[in-house]
């Protein structure tokens, strides 16, 4: 009996240590957008349903983008002429809309074929890793461009992504400082946006 319940802790404990170490991604920064690229092919290709696959990558997102880095820019000055209230609002909306972004644009693909070409160490806090969205009959060839931060060098995420040479961050924090600029810089102008996005 003692022998049985033994070989079951050791069994258990070697399941969660493959789990553990299956959601664990390297901390090299080229190999890092290897994995995930890898692991969103896998999602996207499956014959699983639209929501299902949704759920999956922003598991992924969830693992890997500094969402919270991204709202703060995203903000630009907003950020601090608002109350902590009111920026934990934004925070919590702003991840539902990226999450919903994020996947509503790959979910679009069945089958990416997304080639990591090189990695330039911008500094000790960002790398860029260069990668190619490959040419196929019904879509061109698209240069996609990873900032990944690694201030954390064990734990690396992603920033931003520049898409031929257009930061989508930079883009988002553009169109959020044009909602507030068209709206007398009323915080809840941005946010009814938001919510409209994220419920539709």
């Amino acid at each position: 009996m003692k022998r049985v319940l033994i070989s079951f802790l050791l069994l258990f404990l070697i399941s969660i240590f493959a789990q553990s170490k299956a959601i664990a991604y390297s901390s090299d920064p080229k190999e890092f957008i290897n994995e995930i690229i890898d692991e969103a092919k896998v999602i996207l290709s499956s014959g699983s349903t639209q929501e299902i696959k949704a759920k999956k990558l922003s598991d992924i997102a969830l693992k890997t983008v500094d969402i919270k880095g991204l709202a703060y820019y995203t903000l630009g000055k907003k950020r601090k002429e608002i109350s902590s209230e009111e920026l934990k609002k934004y925070e919590e909306l702003f991840e539902k809309y990226f999450l919903k972004t994020f996947t509503s644009r790959l979910t679009d693909y069945s089958d990416p074929k997304i080639t990591v070409l090189s990695a330039e160490v911008v500094n000790e806090k960002y790398t860029i890793v260069k990668t190619m969205l490959v040419k196929t009959s019904k879509k061109p060839e698209v240069k996609i461009d990873w900032r990944v931060y690694t201030k954390d060098s064990g734990n690396p995420l992603i920033r931003d992504l520049i898409v031929e040479g257009l930061s989508l961050a930079r883009t988002q924090k553009e169109e959020f400082a044009s909602i507030l600029s068209t709206n007398d810089n009323d915080l809840n102008a941005l946010f009814s946006k938001l919510e409209e996005f994220i419920n539709k």
